[in-house]
């Protein structure tokens, strides 16, 4: 069996673009990889194939990244041929020599519909993904709910309980350590095992600058008389308008200002034409949830996300 990236051929890439999607996972359409490919962010080196000797390709994988990441972000896609008889065995070597060529281990995020678990073909189909994963070292899983708010939800209208302004870095910053202090969201639970908060708050800095998003969006929430109540930070992706970042500083937690900061985010993407808006948090969040399901936000998917240990 061969592991190999996509050459510069335009007769090699056609044949993998237009390798078929099979299977109950949901995967990229043909159309849709010739976009990415044109937006830069799927590239022909970031396309792997397994093969026979005969070159008959057994399974492809996808990474995605933005239009100006050096090296991927993402596991996008990941296929095996339903005549394979150890799929778990071939995607590993795919995403391992994959892995070896990036110098990195980018996630792989899974989008499954809610009630994947009930649906044998589709649980069998993420089991064997999920063993190559972690053989290939994503052992780290987290669970998100993927949230879109469409204009037909409307917005709240502000109820005056919080005053928003623009911030200097340096109160953005103490704004990003004070929420990660008993934060429910896993990936900074994990992360503050790894690191100090001031540390975190600069890599989540950095993370939503780096993000299509302007940082002149972001928006620090008071009190009226003053006190930090928490960060809004309205984001984008390359394709739509993003929650990003929001939270409330842990001493005026279970005040229901979630709501407050959410309808600020909300509002601001809404005035500025947004058709669509979406946002992500962990299963295990609840009182997240909770916000969003009153703002309007749907649950569209589940996002399995599988990751290599933070080291």
């Amino acid at each position: 069996m061969i592991f190999r990236t996509v050459t510069a051929d335009p007769a090699d890439l056609d044949r993998a673009v237009a390798h078929p999607a099979d299977g109950p996972v949901p995967a990229l359409t043909t159309e849709r990889i010739r976009e990415e490919l044109a937006g830069n962010r799927i590239r022909p080196e970031w396309i792997w194939l397994a093969e026979d000797a005969d070159g008959r390709i057994l399974a492809r994988a996808l990474w995605w990244g933005r239009a100006d990441s050096e090296r991927p972000v993402a596991l996008d896609c990941l296929q095996v041929g339903a005549d394979v008889a150890d799929p778990a065995a071939v995607a590993t070597g795919l995403l391992e020599a994959g892995h070896a060529a990036f110098g990195k281990q980018p996630g792989y995020n899974l989008s499954l519909p809610r009630g994947w678990r009930e649906q044998p073909e589709l649980a069998a189909a993420v089991a064997w993904r999920r063993q190559a994963a972690a053989a290939a070292g994503l052992t780290r899983e987290i669970e998100r709910l993927r949230y879109e708010w469409t204009p037909d939800a409307g917005t709240a209208e502000p109820t005056g309980r919080l005053v928003f302004r623009e911030g200097t870095d340096e109160e953005m910053l103490d704004a990003f350590v004070r929420l990660s202090h008993d934060s429910l969201d896993l990936a900074t639970q994990h992360e503050l095992e790894l690191m100090d908060a001031e540390q975190l708050a600069r890599e989540d800095f950095d993370f939503y600058l780096d993000c299509p998003g302007e940082r002149s969006w972001w928006r620090l929430a008071h009190l009226p008389d003053g006190r930090l109540a928490g960060l809004a930070v309205p984001s984008a992706t390359p394709y739509h308008r993003n929650v990003g970042y929001l939270g409330v500083v842990p001493e005026q937690r279970g005040q229901g200002l979630i709501d407050e900061i959410l309808g600020e985010i909300t509002r601001f993407h809404a005035a500025d034409g947004a058709e669509r808006i979406t946002a992500t948090t962990d299963t295990v969040n609840v009182p997240m949830a909770a916000a969003f399901d009153r703002a309007g936000y749907g649950v569209t998917e589940i996002r399995l996300v599988l990751e290599a240990p933070i080291r």
